[in-house]
């Protein structure tokens, strides 16, 4: 089976190929350096010549607070493109899997997130990423999948940046946010799940098993680092941001994922070896 996959160098990417590939998998890919999504005829081209089972989709604009400031290119990666992809999906009968988020969701709900959930963006990415998921549902075969609080080993992420930050005098962080912390490795054997048992097309939600607030899932790393840092818990008012989060994006995963601490604590040892 061959899977074509966009935004392969970015943080997903470079976890998703490796994995793909040691389940056999034929694995083409792509980024903006062969495959610029703004450009339909160039879509069309790519997907032609490979003529793929599947197209991952991760490729995006995902520089939240920017977004707001850089709208048009924003919409024109994460709308336009994916919804060049889309079509181009839909002529080949190509089957679709869309990587969203959470903020797609405004955070006002008491409880966890279901894919049914009525979504309401509260910030440039997450209406950009929505469009696309509006896209990708004209698609006849397709998988959305919302994640969330995404890191991994490959780039700029919440885990890395607390680390570098550990030697502070002191490190305020956002108490009244939550959410399921996700490890790219996480979430891409969720995404190797929906190929693999052939679950029915849809919205899933792949996120971190589990909740936790920004403050305490910084505790944890630090706890797992064997780092004493001064660390105190703060609220969005006293850390102000370009773009609004959402005060709740947990998301339901219906066990896709592991629990995100027993996720981190791998990722943690892997990284210190």
């Amino acid at each position: 089976m061959k899977i074509l996959v966009t935004g392969a160098n970015g943080m997903l990417g470079q976890d998703l190929c490796p994995m793909l590939e040691d389940e056999g998998y034929d694995v083409v890919e792509t980024d903006i350096n062969n495959l610029d999504i703004t450009k339909i005829e160039e879509v069309e081209n790519v997907l032609t010549e490979n003529m793929p089972d599947f197209v991952i989709h991760c490729a995006a604009y995902t520089n939240v607070d920017k977004a707001e400031e850089d709208k048009d290119n924003a919409y024109k990666i994460n709308a336009d493109g994916t919804k060049n992809i889309a079509l181009i999906c839909k002529k080949l009968n190509i089957t679709l899997i869309y990587l969203s988020t959470d903020y797609v969701f405004d955070g006002t709900k008491q409880g966890k997130y279901v894919p049914e959930d009525i979504t309401n963006p509260q910030n440039v990415y997450g209406k950009t990423k929505l469009e696309g998921e509006k896209a990708v549902k004209q698609c006849d075969k397709y998988y959305i999948v919302r994640t969330s609080w995404l890191y991994g080993h490959h780039g700029k992420n919440f885990v890395e940046t607390m680390i570098s930050l550990a030697d502070k005098p002191e490190l305020k962080v956002v108490d009244d946010q939550k959410g399921c912390p996700t490890w790219t490795c996480e979430l891409a054997n969720g995404i190797i799940k929906i190929i693999e048992n052939e679950m029915p097309y849809g919205i899933y939600h792949v996120c971190g098993s589990g909740e936790t607030t920004w403050y305490n899932f910084s505790k944890k790393i630090f706890e797992l680092c064997n780092l004493n840092v001064n660390l105190k818990p703060c609220t969005s008012q006293e850390y102000p941001q370009k773009a609004k989060r959402p005060a709740n994006s947990v998301m339901e995963n219906n066990h896709i994922c592991r629990n995100w601490e027993t996720a981190l604590k791998e990722y943690i040892e892997l990284r210190c070896e």
